[in-house]
Parts: C-alpha cells; sequence; structure tokens
C-alpha cells in the first residue's frame, strides 16, 4: 500500500535523504508499516510567512507493508495519510461508432480529449484553426517584426492553444484526481519531472511547445488527425463544414477556445443555448523580478527560484486579484483581431527574465455590461479597439507608471523598468482613459491593498500595460451533466471556451471529462 506522510518543514539546504529519513522516522512512530521502500517526493513548496526562518515544506509517498490494522484516525494524527490510486481507463462501453469523433481546437482542452479518445481506439480527428507549433512561432516573430497580424495563427490560436505561449502554469484550484493524470502526462511527454510534485508547476514556453508537439505526434500514432489551418465554419446532422472541406463525425467536441468570438456568432445565430458570464479585466503590471525575490524571500532572495505571488481583495461585492503570474517573463502581445491591443504574460522554463509580470484584473459581472453574450463580448472588444487606438496604433501597447496612473496623467516615460511588450513597441498613455471608471478605482484599490502585502508593490516606478481582457471566457454554451449541448447529444461543448475551464488543468481535465462522457455513450 501507498502512505502519504505530510507537512514535513525542514531547513532550506536540506538532502532528499535528509527528507526520506524524517518521513522513515515518522512511520515508525505508527508502529503500523514495515518495509520502507520506494519513497519519492509527492509535493514541495515554500513557506515563506517568516523571511527570516524560511522553510521548504515536503509530503513524501512510500510504499509499505502494514504490520496490522492501520487506523485512519491515528494515521491522520501524525500527518499521514494512505494513498488512493485513481487509475483512469479510457475504453469504449459500447459498439465502436462508423464515424470518428470530431474535435475542434487543440489547445488543452481539445489535446487531452483527443488523447484521451485515441488511447480508447476512436482514431479522433482534431481540426484547429491556428498552424503547427513551429508555423506559429515563425507567425508571432513576424507579426512583432512586421506588425502584420494573422488573425487565425496568432497568440491566442493554434497548436497547444494560448497555453503555448503562457508560463506554462499548472497550478488549479479544481480538486479533481485527474490533475495528477494530466501531470504524469505533461511529463511523460517531455516537461520536467518536479511538475509532479512541485506546489506550483510549471512547464515554460519553451518546453511546451515541444510537450504539445511530442503530444500530437502519439495522438497520430495511435490513429488519430490533426488538421491545421482548417476553421469550422457550420455544423449539422453529423457532418461539419470546414474552410478545407467537409468531416462526417460520430461525436462533436467544440474546444474552441476563450477568443472564438466568430464560432459564438455562428452558434448563437444557430440558436444554441449560451448565457453571458462575469468575467475579469485590467492591466499587467511589471515589477523587477529581483525587487519581488526580495519582497517575498528577505534575505534568502537568491536561494530559490524566481520569486511569484498570488493577491486578492474582495470590497462591495467585487474582486480585484493577481491572474497568470509570470516570473522572470514578458508580457505578450495576444490580440487576435486587427486594430486591437491584448496582453497577456509568459515565461520560458528558467524564468530569467529581468522583470516579473502579473495580470491585475477586476472582477466584472453581468450588469456592468448588459448580460447578454453579444454585449459581454463587445465589452471586451470595445476595450481593445480603445488599447490600439490612444495608443497611437501600429500595435503599440498603453502603458503608464503606477504613479501616473494615480496622478491620472502621462508623462513620465518608464525608466528603472522597461516595458516588455513586442520588444518595447509602446506608447505612454493614460490607462484611465481606456478602461471603465469602476476598473480603474478597483484597480488603485487592488495596487494600495497589494502595497500593504507585498514591500514596493505599488512603487511609483512600477509599469502598467494595457489591456489584459482575456482572462477567461465572457459567455457559456449550455450544457448537460452528460457534457452534451441542450438541444444536441452528439455535440461537447468543452473547456475554456465553453465557459468551463479556466487554466491549463483544468481545461485539460475538462477534455478528459467529455472524452469519457463520449466513451461512456
Amino acid at each position: 500500500m501507498k502512505v502519504i506522510i505530510e507537512q514535513i518543514k525542514t531547513p532550506i539546504n536540506v538532502s532528499e535523504d535528509q527528507i526520506f529519513d524524517i518521513a522513515k522516522a515518522r512511520l515508525k512512530k505508527t508502529r503500523a508499516f514495515s518495509n520502507f521502500g520506494d519513497l519519492y517526493i509527492y509535493k514541495r513548496s515554500i513557506d515563506a510567512r517568516n523571511k527570516d526562518d524560511i522553510k521548504l515544506v515536503f509530503s513524501v509517498c512510500a510504499e509499505v507493508n502494514a504490520t496490522k490494522k492501520t487506523h485512519i484516525e491515528k494515521l491522520s494524527s501524525l500527518g499521514i495519510k494512505i494513498k488512493t490510486d485513481n487509475e483512469i481507463e479510457f475504453v469504449l462501453k459500447g459498439e465502436k461508432p462508423s464515424k470518428r469523433p470530431l474535435i475542434v481546437g487543440f489547445g488543452p482542452g481539445g489535446m487531452f480529449c483527443a488523447l484521451a479518445l485515441a488511447k480508447a481506439g476512436l482514431s479522433p480527428v482534431v481540426i484547429e484553426r491556428g498552424a503547427d507549433v513551429d508555423t506559429r512561432v515563425k507567425a508571432v516573430e513576424s507579426f512583432y517584426l512586421n506588425k502584420v497580424l494573422d488573425i487565425d495563427t496568432n497568440i491566442q490560436f493554434g497548436a497547444g492553444g494560448a497555453g503555448t505561449f503562457s508560463d506554462g502554469k499548472l497550478n488549479t484550484l479544481i480538486n479533481d484526481p485527474k490533475c495528477d493524470f494530466v501531470l504524469k502526462a505533461f511529463a511523460d511527454f517531455g516537461a520536467p519531472k518536479e511538475i509532479c510534485y512541485n506546489a506550483k508547476p510549471h512547464i515554460g514556453t519553451d518546453v511546451l511547445r515541444n510537450v504539445v508537439k511530442n503530444i500530437a505526434n502519439e495522438i497520430i500514432s495511435l490513429g488519430g488527425e490533426i488538421h491545421y489551418n482548417t476553421k469550422l465554419l457550420s455544423y449539422d446532422n453529423g457532418s461539419a463544414h470546414t474552410t478545407r472541406g467537409d468531416f462526417e463525425y460520430s461525436s462533436l467536441v467544440l474546444a474552441i477556445g476563450h477568443s472564438a468570438r466568430d464560432t459564438y456568432a455562428y452558434l448563437m445565430s444557430k440558436g444554441v443555448a449560451i448565457e453571458a458570464k462575469p468575467f475579469s479585466v485590467g492591466v499587467r503590471v511589471e515589477h523587477l523580478q529581483s525587487d519581488i525575490n526580495e519582497a517575498m524571500y528577505g534575505k534568502y532572495s537568491n536561494s530559490f527560484e524566481p520569486a511569484s505571488y498570488k493577491i486578492f481583495h474582495r470590497e462591495n461585492d467585487r474582486g480585484v486579484y493577481s491572474f497568470c503570474m509570470c516570473p522572470g517573463g514578458e508580457v505578450v502581445a495576444a490580440q487576435s483581431e486587427e486594430n486591437t491591443v491584448v496582453v497577456n504574460g509568459m515565461s520560458n522554463y528558467k524564468r530569467d527574465g529581468k522583470n516579473a509580470n502579473s495580470a491585475i484584473v477586476v472582477q466584472v459581472n453581468r450588469e456592468d455590461y448588459g448580460n447578454t453574450p453579444i454585449k459581454a463580448i463587445e465589452f471586451q472588444r470595445s476595450l481593445e479597439k480603445n488599447a490600439f487606438n490612444l495608443a497611437g496604433g501600429e500595435y503599440k501597447a498603453p502603458v503608464q507608471t503606477m504613479k501616473d496612473f494615480y496622478l491620472e496623467k502621462a508623462h513620465i516615460e518608464p525608466k528603472r523598468i522597461m516595458p516588455s511588450y513586442m520588444n518595447g513597441n509602446v506608447q505612454v498613455t493614460d490607462l484611465n482613459k481606456i478602461l471603465p471608471k469602476f476598473v480603474c478605482d478597483y484597480l488603485k484599490l487592488g495596487f494600495s491593498k497589494f502595497g500593504q502585502k507585498i514591500n514596493g508593490y505599488n512603487a511609483d516606478d512600477v509599469v502598467l500595460t494595457g489591456v489584459e481582457t482575456r482572462t477567461s471566457s465572457p459567455v457559456r454554451i449550455l450544457r448537460t451533466e452528460k457534457y452534451t449541448m441542450l438541444n444536441d447529444n452528439s455535440v461537447y461543448p468543452c473547456a475554456e471556451g465553453a465557459g468551463y475551464a479556466g487554466g491549463i488543468m483544468s481545461a485539460a481535465v475538462d477534455g478528459i471529462n467529455v472524452a469519457l462522457a463520449i466513451l461512456e455513450k
């Protein structure tokens, strides 16, 4: 049997053998186990609440033999729990359908749905409006150089979805045993092994690109197909019409991503049940990574990997919070429509860039924009167009120092902290003229509160870059408990674009859940 020994707190310079010795000593204390073998680190985190005495916190998994009946209550009091292995089997429950499942979109949701169906022998077909990873990287580099946007292959669309140009963060708020499957799959296909035990796992954009290629190759080797540069136009009665011909399907999975506004428009015209939902908008905030390290770790600032943070404040039924924090990263140009500006963040695996960046965003409620899907999308789009126009065009991003943002002026050029967006293609602009007043008010409130938690967070020369509008889908495609669309039980809205996920991990898990539903049917 396997057990997990939790809350092993150690100094920062402890060896792995010392960690295992502590775990064994606690196991021996129970007198319930013998023959401790196959110990490995299950989780690792940093406890930096006391900056004068920072600790590492480990959980260790051990294979043990029970020498007598084990009482769960006694184990729990000693910080030990029995590990239950939740193996996932991808097995078709009925007869194999005559047509293959078709998956629209190859982001995390579509990718893991396709992988699961391929493992079950259903030979799924994937269509992705954007290009493969290598072509996509070239398209983004060309956009940075020539300022000509490809509306189908960019930081939002293409192999791997928006996550391919991100930090590849794999932390999530969902508590689902399938998360372990996703982490192990990423590791098996080339991600660093430590993602399976770090409390804040990340892959990094540079490594994630190869992982996406490896997963794609696995799907193909299992009999699946992936058609890039192929956009869904319409579907009906088991046939999907695309820019590259028709595809017959037994099940249609819509893993379209949160930026597929043209697909949303088509679905609404078709009468599909779609509702507006809350989302968030704001800015990217850049600090020097060395300042964040100092603020988070104090005298230990050079002892750990680049520091990250997660901050939140809620007041009067509205929240302002950090999102997609990228240590040692850069702010990227994430627009998917011409003459708009959208920002996101990314880091490479080493997180060795000079700046730290994070979205700081404000909750937007349905009543703020009119409570319809069309108005939700138009709310986002209007901010993106405002950012483009007020920054002077040419896809320049509006930037502003923290001091100027409070003063509602735009005259201080960033100096100590230089904007990383699009190789410096920025224009000092008053963000108060781009974002709604309630968003700006809550950003200012949030920055003040966050400055009380993280020293220097709201320093005068901190750089703000706008606008961050694609934190999540502004709409939800309604579905049943069996994951099917309300009016069509052969169609499966999936993951972030359907409004059922918020990040790589939750999107991947939703893709697996959809695959299991298809196999069950």
